[in-house]
């Protein structure tokens, strides 16, 4: 079979993972950089070992020379270049969050079938067993009453904020802060464990930028809640939670858990390690595979994307009314 030729669009940190997991992935084959700045395509591509380059999309998604794209541009710019490569198409694996609101993925998934593409969102955690071997150990726990799942990891360019100047992660024109960074990988968690919530009510921390740097968040399901915290302007180690009639549950983290622990009201106590890969995005390009090779079925995989982007588009919409 031939390999998948695929193009890279950005040049931050996060494609510089990407591509480490593309490496272990043999139906991957990445032949092109893309940026809109031609130096920094030639400087990406020479320090990544990409043989080819491109500052013109148009020309590159018209080229016949690639079968894909991985998009890790600012938030904002998803959509189009998304909608672009699948027009001409080209299969399309979408960083997190696939676009900024759920009715932009609803239409990139509409364009894709249009086309006979694939489109998926390069959610890492969705793909990790490591949440469903989580999912399995909530049943231990009974009926659950309550939940509650963060992440808060400063960034080294708050520093950059304070300083007075705007960087693109937090720059609200770009669709930076962090409910789209951080705040997603606690809602896709969420979704992944319980389905979608019946409502959801949050409010933020802005900061100098007008973005957000920090939130918090209430779900509400028919029997139970699941509080959600994320930040990108303060740290904590603190484990998730999920509280059942009969034990709670807790671990250490939504993006990549490795243990969990159970606790039980008759006073038993379990911790399991949950091996893998210390680079889990290769589960998602895994999946990126095997639906451009034949297994076009993405519906379960829209479905959970979509989920977590209206639940994204109720808090912002209730954190704007309250302020």
């Amino acid at each position: 079979m031939a390999r998948i030729r695929l193009a890279t669009i950005g040049t931050s940190a996060i494609v510089r993972t990407f591509l480490q997991a593309a490496a272990d992935v043999p139906e991957i084959a990445v032949t092109t950089a893309f940026s809109r700045d031609p130096q920094r395509a030639v400087r990406f591509a020479a320090e990544a070992g990409i043989p080819h380059t491109s500052s013109d999309l148009p020309a590159l998604l018209a080229s016949g020379d690639i079968d894909a794209v991985y998009v890790a541009s600012p938030n904002a710019i998803h959509f189009e270049q998304a909608r672009s490569a699948l027009d001409a198409g080209v299969h399309v694996l979408l960083e997190k969050p696939a676009t900024p609101t759920a009715a932009e993925f609803e239409t990139l998934v509409s364009t894709a079938r249009e086309h006979s593409a694939v489109v998926l969102e390069a959610m890492r955690s969705a793909y990790d067993p490591a949440i469903a071997a989580v999912s399995d150990l909530v049943r231990e726990v009974g009926p659950v009453r309550r939940a509650s799942l963060g992440m808060c990891q400063r960034s080294a360019r708050y520093d950059l904020v304070l300083a007075g100047e705007t960087v693109n992660i937090f720059d609200p024109a770009l669709a930076g802060g962090a409910l789209y960074d951080l705040g997603v990988y606690c809602i896709s968690a969420m979704v992944q464990l319980f389905g979608e919530p019946d409502r959801a009510v949050g409010a933020s921390a802005p900061i100098a930028t007008g973005a957000d740097g920090a939130g918090a968040a209430l779900a509400a399901y028919p029997e139970f809640v699941v509080d959600l915290s994320y930040s990108k302007i303060t740290a904590s180690d603190r484990p998730n939670e999920i509280q059942g009639e009969l034990g709670t549950l807790t671990f250490d983290s939504v993006a990549r858990p490795r243990w969990a622990e159970l606790a039980l009201l008759d006073g038993s106590r379990a911790r399991h390690e949950l091996a893998g890969p210390d680079n889990n995005m290769v589960f998602e390009v895994r999946r990126f595979a095997e639906l451009v090779a034949g297994d076009r079925d993405a519906s379960a995989d829209h479905a959970r994307a979509l989920a977590t982007l209206r639940v994204v588009d109720a808090l912002r919409a209730h954190d704007a009314r309250r302020l």
